[in-house]
Order: structure tokens, then C-alpha cells, then sequence
């Protein structure tokens, strides 16, 4: 772990990353901009970190040793709520996906901008913190019997039955439940859900489209719920009721 002082204040940085230059990167910059930074090389000490201390956000490498970057995305989606920031030098648009459609609030390839980090943490930090006013709030959505629960993030169908969603397809679907009858587009589902413009290469939001209508459809080839809008984005048919 590096060294950090006990004076900080600021949001806790845990880097997951074995590449000691890059972690004494981000630590100096980040700790001169009011963090506390801390450090791990590979997934145990990643646990270890969590299980220690309060964290507010993961900057996580996908190449580590010992342990597939993607399997630590997953698992830091269903222990831990923080704010989650890939940061890899995979740039790779499948592997973007991949890591968007476990959970990751925002992916980052190297080299990186130290500016432009540090802006994207604070913007998952924001989030984060909106994430869980409205969780706290227990709110409900309800649209054609279907109920998404914000708290607990959970779906059933009208039978009752529970559909399960990734982290991706959860924040994917409430985006389009706030607004119902109004197309938004791609750009603008990215950057509700990651906080950010989606890139001329990003399928994310294609992807978990269809993911999302496999689920909630009757009719997944013939979609009456999320409409497609040629060149414009996608457009959620249905009322919906909010508690």
C-alpha cells in the first residue's frame, strides 16, 4: 500500500494496479488534488484493501497478475457499490463492452491524460453519490406489470417472477424508465449511465439493448417496448408509474 496521511479528508482512491510508475502517477496527482490514495498490485491485496477501509472509488487494471481483470469487475459489482473505473491499456471495443456490461462506471485506456481522470472520477463520484440518494429514496418503477425496485435493484415480470439484470441492463433500463416517449440517443444513454459521450466504436448500449429486450419483450425480434428510432436512438413506448 502507499504511504498516505492521516491529515486527507478527501475521497478515498484505492489503485488496483501493478505497474509501480503508474501508481506513483496517480498518487502524487491525485493526492495534490485533495485524495487519499492508496494501492494494490494484484486481487488479493484489492480484498484486503476493501475489507480495511472505506473506498470511494477503484481505478482497476485489467492485466494483472494471478487473477482476469474482468472476474475482479465482477466481483467489486456484487460486494461493493462504489464508484469503478477501468483503467487498462485493452483498448479494444469488445473489451469496453465487456467491462461497461459487468458494471464498470467508465473505461479509460492508456496512455491517459491525468486531467481527463481525474475528471472522470469526480463525474463517477457524483454519480455515485445521486445512485445512492435515490436508492435510500425506495423508489419503485412500474411499466406494462412489469416492477423495478431502485433500492434493491431488482425486476420481476407481471407474474411475479424475478428477472435477473447486469449492473449494465439495471442502469440501462432506468435511464430509459425516466424518460418514457422520448428518444434518447446513444450519446445520451452513455452519458446518463457512465458519464461520458459514447465513442464512435462504442457498442455498449447496441449490446445491452438487446440483452434488455431478450428480457422484458414478448417479442425480442418484434420489440414493443424499446423501439428503435433510425439515426436518432431508442424510445421506451410504455407509461410508466413511479412510486
Amino acid at each position: 500500500m502507499a504511504a498516505v496521511s492521516p491529515h486527507q479528508k478527501g475521497p478515498h482512491l484505492l489503485v488496483v494496479e501493478d505497474d509501480p510508475d503508474i501508481i506513483e502517477l496517480i498518487r502524487r496527482y491525485f493526492s495534490a488534488q485533495g485524495f487519499e490514495v492508496s494501492a494494490a498490485s494484484d486481487g488479493t491485496a484489492m480484498r484486503a484493501a476493501l475489507e480495511s477501509r472505506v473506498v470511494d472509488a477503484v481505478l482497476l487494471d485489467l492485466g494483472l497478475p494471478g487473477e482476469d481483470g474482468f472476474a475482479l469487475t465482477r466481483y467489486l459489482r456484487e460486494r461493493w457499490k462504489g464508484a469503478l473505473i477501468i483503467v487498462t491499456g485493452r483498448g479494444d471495443s469488445i473489451d469496453r463492452v465487456v467491462g461497461l456490461e459487468l458494471g464498470a462506471d467508465d473505461y479509460v485506456t492508456k496512455p491517459f491524460d491525468l486531467r481527463e481522470l481525474l475528471a472522470r472520477v469526480r463525474s463517477v463520484l457524483r454519480r455515485a453519490t445521486q445512485k445512492a440518494v435515490d436508492s435510500g429514496a425506495g423508489q419503485v418503477m412500474r411499466f406494462g406489470g412489469h416492477r423495478l425496485d431502485l433500492a434493491s435493484r431488482s425486476l420481476t415480470d407481471p407474474h411475479g417472477n424475478s428477472i435477473p439484470l447486469t449492473s449494465g441492463e439495471f442502469e440501462l433500463l432506468s435511464a430509459l424508465l425516466s424518460q418514457p416517449n422520448r428518444v434518447l440517443s446513444r450519446d445520451d444513454l452513455m452519458n446518463r449511465i457512465h458519464g461520458r459521450d459514447a465513442g464512435p466504436f462504442d457498442r455498449a448500449i447496441d449490446v445491452q439493448i438487446g440483452r434488455l429486450r431478450r428480457k422484458i419483450e414478448t417479442d425480442p425480434s418484434h420489440p414493443a417496448m424499446i423501439k428503435s428510432v433510425r439515426g436518432a436512438g431508442y424510445l421506451f413506448t410504455l407509461p410508466v408509474e413511479r412510486r
